[in-house]
């Protein structure tokens, strides 16, 4: 399965770049692997780093938004199952649990 890059910041695609920023620096500073000693924190950590990356370059958020979409007309089971990950991850994150 590709990386969910709006739910790794834990924002909509419909996202603002205002909103991506934000959610970059927040969970930048969760993640990140001198403030959190949790085994995935480093790998979380650049999950964030390349989904800011993409999502904050108009040209990158562009290409990842076709391909997202084309994924959604390719298999729309698949493309599912990641919306109901990101949904999952998205309720859990805003929770608090990490």
């Amino acid at each position: 399965m590709s990386a969910d890059h709006y739910a790794a910041l834990g924002v909509a695609a419909n996202a603002t770049l205002a909103d991506i920023k934000k959610a970059f620096r927040q969970k930048a500073s969760f993640y990140h692997p001198d403030r959190n000693d949790a085994p995935d924190a480093a790998q979380r950590f650049q999950a964030v780093q390349k989904a800011y990356e993409v999502l904050s370059d108009d040209d990158a958020r562009q290409a990842y938004d076709d391909n997202r979409r084309r994924n959604l007309l390719d298999d729309p089971l698949q493309t599912a199952t990641e919306i109901w990950q990101s949904y999952s991850s998205r309720i859990f994150s805003a929770t608090g649990s990490h």
